[in-house]
């Protein structure tokens, strides 16, 4: 097995086990976990630009050259995000009569656990870019992750489901993510050459993300307080991206 492919297991591994910080968090309240929502909200955004701007999309460029299938590959990872995500939300809203709320649930942990698949691939395929850059797309994931998995914790309690089952099946769904290594790895060794469009994929999809999931969320909070503070963490994010970067 080679090096990059056990980053991306430990990594995968350790995504996986960020599943429970969704009960640590979903146990603040009020004006604690309001500024832990926004800043990590805020982190989170600016990582998954920097991971996408700095790192995915600059590392595709040096190892294949520019050329217009790349930035075919961003768009058509913007446009699938946009679709799991119009999915996930359809599904939503024909589950929520009072006498199916646990449907709901269960249609949030499916589509969680596509979510958490599409994560080990990118993950993988990182890595199988560049040590450096599965590093940082794991970092950009684990904070994405962080707020996602209170919210979906929040979910399932509210589905029916008790404080142990809800992190059980939270946990389980985030192992799918080990499905997608598995097939990431196989089509490195049986069709290397698909394996060259998941990074830019991988970024269309972080920029989808960030721009149309986690910066609305932000706008959503007022006053110059918060707006300064979401940009320190913005700015923060982004940095700590440039800082894993090397020439």
């Amino acid at each position: 097995m080679s090096q990059a492919v056990l980053y991306a297991l430990g990594s995968v591994v350790l995504v996986s086990l960020f599943s429970l910080a969704g009960l640590v968090l979903f146990r603040l309240h009020g004006l604690t976990a309001r500024y832990v929502i926004v800043a990590l909200v805020s982190f989170s955004s600016g990582t998954l630009f920097g991971d996408a701007f700095i790192h995915l999309l600059p590392e595709s460029v040096e190892k294949h050259g520019f050329s217009v299938s790349i930035s075919l590959f961003v768009l058509a990872g913007i446009a699938a995000s946009f679709v799991v995500e119009k999915f996930i939300h359809w599904r939503h809203e024909h589950s929520s009569s009072p006498d199916r709320i646990e449907a709901f649930a269960y249609m949030n942990l499916l589509g969680d656990a596509v979510h958490n698949f599409i994560d080990g691939i990118v993950i993988t395929a990182a890595y199988l870019l560049d040590i450096r850059v599965g590093v940082a797309t794991t970092i950009a994931v684990l904070l994405h992750e962080i707020p996602q998995e209170m919210s979906d914790f929040g979910v399932l309690i509210h589905g029916g489901f008790t404080r142990s089952k809800a992190l059980m099946y939270n946990f389980l769904t985030a192992g799918i993510a080990l499905l997608g290594l598995a097939l990431t790895v196989l089509l490195s060794q049986t069709a290397e050459h698909l394996v060259w469009v998941l990074p830019p994929f991988a970024a269309g999809g972080f920029i989808y993300i960030a721009g149309a999931d986690l910066i609305p969320q932000l706008h959503k909070e007022k006053g110059s307080a918060s707006a300064l503070m979401q940009l320190f963490f913005f700015l923060l994010g982004i940095g700590g991206m440039l800082a894993l970067h090397t020439d």
